[in-house]
């Protein structure tokens, strides 16, 4: 099938850190043309039209027109906690005090199967709604967790990585596995999931306070096993847990040393958070092509800190945006810059909304081993991809009409923004929301609650 898109078009093909305004691409008006699924060509809309004309007069040709509307890659979210959904917005605590109060009595109930698919349901919704078109998700230590979840996926064509939590020490009895289940739970479920249609896996042990050194070796022999498959965990979030981190492991140089003794930094090992980092830790996951996913909205909620992007790019250390729901107080990548901007506004260091969706996608995508795959619109590439509201509302409608250059009219979106500001969500070229649901309010209160 061939399909043409007409917008507003712009997408990122580097870091504006290091190419500054050639980082962008900006076409208006401008066209993409999609070929079963996949971006054949971004560009100027009369060019395209031009260059592909027979192409576009056969009669299978599809024209979509949202001239005017601004379209970008679909966002990618790389650290959120799919079981966490309905605790999302939970008072009070910080990490430790919110695990054992509010995260832990939640993933409980995810050894029921049919409890799980209805969350995963929710929460797959809940992304398209918000232009999110890939994730690397938390499971729960349920296998069930990470079945319900990818069955959901894939009825959505969607492109998720996902896994089973490892934890076998340091909490509660019922979310607790062993070395040895830990690694034959993941094992079956790579060898069921991982590069099925769009999915793949990730060895996800929670953080090293709940993994033995013994899970820890074990995480290493699946990644050996199976070397494309991710590493997916925690990294240095809040003072108390990196003092917690001393006293298990009182010979560690550090936070990172102990994944990386372990052997678990490695190109395709995504670390939420890193915000109490050393100068050493920082190389390291340069050297090892590892990447850190930035939360910010929740780092703010939870009260664990300010994320040093400064660094990072000093150090040319790979770096996505992360929603961390529920930690994280929102699903919308638009919100998640918001408060990415103010915690780098906090340091001195001003963050452009070039820089913002710069994370959202194309630095998702090399953070997630991706580039190519998804995260822009170079030839080749999946066609996922949203398509913003030039009014979601009276008043950003006024507010974008007010902005003087392209610049402008992303950071208001950005920073203005959210799930209203998404008109329609495309997978693999279709529109994907609203994707039917069986949830509605009262449903929700009958089934969930």
């Amino acid at each position: 099938m061939i399909q043409l898109v007409l917008g507003d078009i712009l997408d990122m093909v580097g870091d504006p850190a290091k190419l500054g305004g050639t980082a962008h691409r900006y076409f208006s008006p401008g066209a993409l043309l999609i070929e079963d699924g996949k971006i054949t060509e971004a560009g100027f809309a009369d060019e395209l039209k031009q260059k592909y004309a027979p192409k576009l007069s056969l009669e299978d040709c599809q024209v979509i027109d949202y001239c005017g509307h601004l379209i970008t890659p679909g966002f990618i979210d790389t650290h959120i906690h799919y079981p966490q959904t309905e605790m999302i917005a939970a008072y009070g605590e910080q990490l430790l005090t919110w695990l054992e109060k509010y995260a832990f009595p939640t993933e409980m109930q995810f050894d029921d199967s049919d409890y799980a698919e209805k969350i995963a349901e929710l929460f797959l919704n809940e992304l398209l709604n918000n232009g999110t078109t890939t994730a690397l998700v938390f499971g729960t230590v349920h296998p069930e967790s990470v079945d319900a979840f990818f069955k959901q996926a894939q009825k959505r064509h969607l492109r998720m990585i996902a896994g089973k939590v490892l934890m076998d020490r340091n909490c509660p009895d019922n979310l607790s596995d062993t070395a040895e289940t830990g690694y034959l739970e993941s094992k079956a479920l790579i060898e069921k999931w991982h590069n099925t249609d769009r999915l793949s896996y990730a060895i996800t042990p929670r953080f090293a306070p709940t993994s033995s050194p013994e899970q820890l070796a074990k995480c290493r022999d699946l990644l050996n096993e199976y070397p494309d498959v991710y590493l997916h965990t925690h990294l240095s979030e809040n003072k108390a847990e990196c003092d917690w981190i001393k006293s298990l492991y009182p010979d560690a140089t550090n936070y990172l040393s102990v994944y990386d003794n372990a052997g678990l930094v490695k190109k395709r090992s995504v670390f939420a958070h890193g915000i109490h980092l050393d100068e050493s830790e920082y190389q390291c996951l340069a050297n090892k092509e590892a990447a850190i996913s930035h939360c910010p909205t929740s780092n703010l909620f939870i009260g664990s800190g300010l994320f040093n992007l400064a660094k990072c790019e000093q150090h040319d250390v790979k770096v996505g945006l992360g929603t961390d729901v529920g930690g994280g107080s929102s699903f919308s990548m638009l919100q998640t810059y918001n408060e990415a901007y103010k915690i780098q506004q906090l340091q001195n260091h001003t963050m452009s909304a070039f820089k913002g969706l710069y994370l959202a996608t194309l630095g998702g995508a090399r953070a997630l081993d991706l580039e190519g795959t998804i995260g822009n619109f170079l030839p080749g590439c999946e066609a996922d991809f949203i398509v913003f509201d030039t009014a979601p509302t009276p008043f950003l409608g006024f507010r974008l009409a007010k902005c003087q250059d392209l610049h402008e009219r992303l950071f208001c979106s950005l920073m203005l923004g959210d799930d209203r500001m998404i008109k329609q969500t495309y997978i693999l070229g279709a529109p994907a929301n609203p994707f039917p649901s069986s949830f509605t309010a009262e449903s929700a209160q009958q089934e969930l609650v």
